[in-house]
């Protein structure tokens, strides 16, 4: 934006410079000329008055010798013609060359006209100013008197004084931007705190802080108000995410209690209840399953929610540690639980991170892949992340619901007969994202579904003993 200001200083400065310097340049390079002009039409019409005997009685003497001292002083050719254009007197040797305008003028002034002014002489160009005035006698016109002027001297004066004028824009614009360097600064001040205080802001939301005030009570007044309504409504966010945040957590933790109570008591009922009403004491225990279930995913997401100082973590300990724990389930589902990759990683989150993570893959790698089939858990390194990716061989998901698929609560349309809450995979993915990692979900070659956790690597030269890659079950 500062750019985009300068700009418009800029034109703005540049158009003031162009309406007054043009019309300066232009107006002295006509008066230098018209001053030029003047000059040598004096000279032609002396010429002319002195040339009157010349050409009635043919006597050039005395003339000759004029136009050849006034010639080699000041570089000026003369030349003397009669009514039928032959030369009667020359200040030179050869006659110089008219072109096209100046031969018109010659004719003009053989019609007893007297010199039209000239149109303005650019500095390039160099042709010169030709001149021609009638010889009258007793009226009647016996022939002309011609100047060829040079104009080298009056272009070079004309040239100095654009260029002077042009300096003196480029300093005016120079001037312009050095000036409006510091009001720029000042308008846009506030709006460079409040850039950089959303990304502060954000963070602090998330971690319950108190977010930095943006205004500092710098910068225009409309900008100064629109700083402190956003500290306003940043204030109003961060309590009510506040208080949202602390209702899940006491909400689902309060709700645990008369939850464990209603399934004791039901699981005390078995076998009091009679028959016809089995089955809906049957559905009652369910209920209060799903019901548990989903409050322990409340809990677990509201876990999530809270920021934990990062430190490093060793990847392959937590991975171990998880394939272990879910591998007699997998077996017990008759799935082969497989551990490959690179080991050595170590990245930087919150303590338990990759665990939560791994819980939530997996939890849904052996919920949905079929009987003989193979979950991977397979860690890289990519650039500056590890990557821990678990690949199932179940149905996966239709490409148009990956977007969808870590949303809370989401539940694909063809699963909606397995059980579960919808909150593993987001709070896999907002776990890695308190953290500075990512959750990626991609469709494999040969089916299946592939969730890859990216966290921040922690380099190798600050780890020490790396191990090379290896496969094992």
């Amino acid at each position: 934006m500062r750019s985009r200001l300068l700009v418009i200083v800029l034109v703005l400065v540049g158009l003031l410079a162009a309406g007054l310097g043009v019309p300066l340049a232009l107006s002295d390079a006509q008066a230098r000329q018209q001053r030029l002009f003047i000059d040598r039409l004096t000279d032609t019409i002396s010429f002319a008055s002195l040339a009157v005997r010349a050409v009635t009685d043919a006597d050039t003497a005395g003339l000759q010798a004029d136009l050849t001292q006034y010639d080699r002083v000041f570089g000026i050719a003369v030349i003397v013609l009669d009514r039928n254009e032959e030369v009667v007197a020359i200040s030179r040797s050869s006659r110089p060359e008219l072109d096209e305008d100046a031969v018109r003028r010659v004719q003009l002034a053989l019609a007893g006209r007297r010199s039209e002014p000239y149109p303005l002489l650019a500095p390039w160009n160099d042709r010169p100013m030709v001149l021609a005035e009638p010889v009258l006698v007793d009226g009647d016109v016996a022939g002309a008197v011609v100047t060829v002027s040079p104009t080298d001297g009056l272009r070079g004066q004309v040239l100095l004084v654009w260029a002077e004028v042009l300096a003196a824009g480029l300093a005016a614009l120079a001037l312009g931007v050095l000036g409006a360097l510091p009001v720029v600064r000042w308008i846009l001040r506030p709006v460079r705190r409040l850039d950089e205080g959303t990304g502060r802001v954000a963070a602090a939301v998330l971690a319950g802080k108190d977010p930095e005030p943006v205004a500092d009570g710098t910068g225009p007044p409309e900008l100064r108000r629109l700083s402190a309504s956003f500290d306003r409504m940043t204030a109003t966010v961060t309590q009510a995410y506040a208080a949202q945040r602390t209702f899940v957590a006491d909400a689902s933790h309060q709700l645990r209690n008369p939850l464990t109570a209603l399934r004791i008591r039901l699981s005390n009922l078995e076998g009091h209840v009679r028959p016809e009403g089995v089955d809906d004491h049957l559905g009652a225990l369910e209920e209060a399953e799903r019901l548990s279930t989903l409050l322990d995913g409340l809990l677990a997401l509201a876990r999530a929610e809270r920021t934990v100082p990062l430190t490093s973590v060793d990847v392959d300990a937590a991975v171990d540690d998880r394939v272990e724990a879910w591998r007699p389930l997998a077996e017990h589902t008759e799935l082969d639980l497989v551990r490959s990759g690179v080991r050595g990683l170590t990245a930087t989150a919150s303590a338990g991170t990759v665990e939560t993570v791994l819980d939530a893959v997996l939890d849904n790698a052996v919920k949905f892949s079929r009987p003989g089939g193979t979950i991977t858990v397979h860690t890289t390194v990519a650039a500056d992340r590890v990557e821990v990716a678990v690949r199932d061989t179940g149905p996966g998901i239709a490409p148009e619901e990956l977007t969808w698929a870590t949303a809370r609560f989401w539940r694909s349309p063809g699963q909606s007969n397995v059980e579960g809450s919808g909150l593993g995979l987001a709070i896999a993915a907002r776990t890695l994202e308190i953290g500075g990692g990512e959750l990626r979900l991609e469709l494999p070659a040969g089916g299946g579904l592939k969730v890859v956790a990216l966290l921040r690597r922690v380099p190798a030269e600050l780890v020490e003993g790396d191990q090379p890659s290896f496969s094992a079950r």
